[in-house]
């Protein structure tokens, strides 16, 4: 089998994470301080994959090439793909054919996470050389998904979001196509809701004979396109951190795995980890509690603050309450000021949400 390629679809609205997703692309949304998509990246140069396509939209492809840049600092190359609108993972794949030509890929949702990359599945496909290979995982809620049918190890048959499910195993958002996905994508029609759906070309392929194989996943995989989805795929990588501490320490103290990386500064503050605290954060007075990453130039004084995330430049002052299960846009600032009369005052944009308990 020839070298295999990469395809990262990193576009989508994200309107599921909105209003963060009003400025930032939700690919970009920090998972233990790094953007999601990075992990996917990294599980591609991980796997040997050394020429990889992201699919962009025009409104979010701006920033994401700024961020992920050449693929050079990943150890490999990238190169970018816009796709006008959003038709579908299998649209996805034709807006991409002039990339990756008639090579073997590795197609990867950029908003999703799965433990341990993807080199089994890499050698399991070379070794096997099916036409496509696909991911699965148990689910509780298999309607939410695409779902496979099997019959003696092979997929016989794939249905997206089905009614009455006949089978608990859901598509993960990572699949191994040969160059034969692309006749597929351009043979299916829409579906009901105007997209080509990726179940349809790999039903395409299951249905002219083709072999389809699936590849259950044995680790945790998280689609991270919700705010308690990302928030326990924060939980599930601070789980696997090992402390370091590059930051200063002034009258604190950290319990468990923390990590302070460099610039980060700590008085008389406790950090109970797992969790990170990034450069050039401050925290002063404060308890940070497990599972929460604070991103870059962040500040938390005399407020604590549990199984949360604070992107850059954010801050949470003078809480009386613990500010938990949080996820915190750039810049932000939350605190509690002396004016009288003692009030609640807000500005919050679109599709916010916020619990007073």
């Amino acid at each position: 089998m020839r070298d295999l390629k990469g395809l990262i679809l990193s576009g989508g609205k994200g309107t599921r994470l909105r209003p963060i997703t009003h400025t930032s692309a939700k690919q970009l949304v920090p998972v233990a301080n790094k953007p999601v998509l990075f992990y996917g990246i990294e599980a591609m140069a991980q796997a040997g994959i050394r020429e990889v396509g992201i699919i962009i939209a025009p409104e979010t492809g701006d920033e994401i090439q700024a961020a992920a840049g050449d693929g050079a600092r990943f150890g490999l190359r990238l190169t970018y793909i816009v796709q006008d609108e959003p038709l579908g993972l299998a649209h996805a794949v034709l807006t991409a054919e002039e990339f990756l030509d008639d090579a073997p890929f590795v197609m990867y949702l950029g908003d999703n996470l799965l433990q341990g990359g993807i080199d089994d599945l890499v050698a399991a496909f070379r070794a096997g050389e099916p036409e496509a290979l696909i991911l699965l995982t148990p689910v509780l809620d298999p309607e939410n998904y695409g779902v496979a049918e099997l019959e003696d190890g092979k997929v016989v048959r794939l249905v997206e979001k089905p009614a009455a499910p006949k089978t608990n195993l859901a598509l993960v958002g990572v699949y191994m196509f040969t160059p034969g996905i692309h006749a597929a994508a351009r043979a299916i029609q829409p579906s009901g809701r105007g997209e080509l759906e990726i179940t349809d070309a790999i039903q395409h392929l299951v249905d002219g004979g083709r072999r389809v194989e699936p590849h259950v996943v044995r680790g945790w995989w998280k689609d991270t396109g919700r705010l308690d989805d990302i928030l326990e795929a924060n939980r599930l990588v601070l789980e696997t951190i090992v402390t370091r501490v590059d930051g200063e320490l002034v009258d604190s103290q950290i319990d468990g795995r923390v990590i302070v990386e460099a610039g980060a500064r700590l008085e008389r503050s406790t950090v109970r980890g797992p969790a990170i605290i990034g450069a050039g954060a401050r925290l002063i007075d404060c308890y940070v509690g497990p599972y929460t990453a604070i991103a870059e130039n962040c500040v938390v004084q005399n407020a604590e603050v549990e199984h949360s995330i604070l992107l850059a430049g954010s801050s949470v002052r003078e809480l009386a309450g613990r500010m938990e299960s949080s996820l915190l846009g750039r810049n932000v600032r939350i605190g509690r000021t002396d004016r009288q009369p003692r009030a609640y005052r807000f500005m919050v944009g679109d599709n916010s949400e916020i619990g007073i308990l």
